[in-house]
């Protein structure tokens, strides 16, 4: 006795099924990784933990030498206040160095992340400083990537100098409570008013840089 037949199927015959590909998430975790960490350094700073509020006038601005952003130097910031290598001995083509700024005369210091309008504060910088030839104006990046800062350096024509930060020492040395952080120093590098701890209109920049530009340092203090 013989089986039965199949019953006849409709249309051609199916392919036998695959089994799902899974999915690629490999390609996805750098980017994830990234995303993560710029995350981190914004709350980290936008959030102003303990109360911090950049360096109180009066006080001196800590000593710092990094890397210029257009420079092609290794290292990470030195930010040390004794030895042969202390910070304020650093002085070389290629490194900003905050002690020799504020030794020549008064000094408009930003420090700010790649991300939003951040970075904004640059180009308005810029635009004051050939009306304060006296004063010296100068950007560092926290935690910042030197291809990115190149590129914004050229896109808005800065020829103030920008530094970067590799490690973000400076973000817990100068109390980094916003993004930007635009500190105001009399030669000699003492702190002549508060630090602006958001981004400023350039009108608001403007007269805090007239008011530094008007300010005498204490007798004995920076010559």
């Amino acid at each position: 006795m013989g089986l039965p037949e199949p019953p006849p199927q409709d249309g051609p015959p199916r392919a036998p099924s695959q089994p799902a590909e899974p999915p690629r998430y490999g390609r996805y975790a750098g980017l994830l990784a990234i995303l993560i960490l710029i995350f981190i350094t914004l709350n980290t700073i936008l959030t102003k933990p303990n109360g911090a509020a950049g360096i109180a006038p009066g006080e001196a601005l800590p000593p710092f030498a990094v890397p210029l952003a257009t420079a092609y130097l290794p290292g990470d910031a030195n930010v040390s206040t004794s030895g042969p290598h202390r910070a304020c001995s650093v002085r070389k083509p290629g490194v900003l160095n905050i002690c020799e700024l504020y030794e020549q005369g008064p000094v408009v210091l930003a420090l700010f992340v790649e991300g939003g309008s951040c970075a904004d504060v640059l180009g308005e910088m810029q635009a004051l400083a050939p009306s304060f030839p006296t004063v010296h104006f100068a950007a560092v990046s926290i935690k910042g990537d030197r291809p990115s800062l190149r590129r914004l350096v050229a896109k808005r024509h800065l020829t103030l100098p920008v530094g970067i930060d590799d490690q973000g020492d400076l973000a817990a040395l100068y109390r980094v409570a916003s993004c930007p952080q635009v500190s105001f120093a009399l030669k000699g590098g003492i702190v002549e008013s508060k630090a602006l701890l958001n981004p400023p209109s350039l009108a608001t920049l403007r007269a805090r840089v007239a008011e530094l530009a008007a300010a005498r340092p204490a007798s004995g203090v920076g010559g």
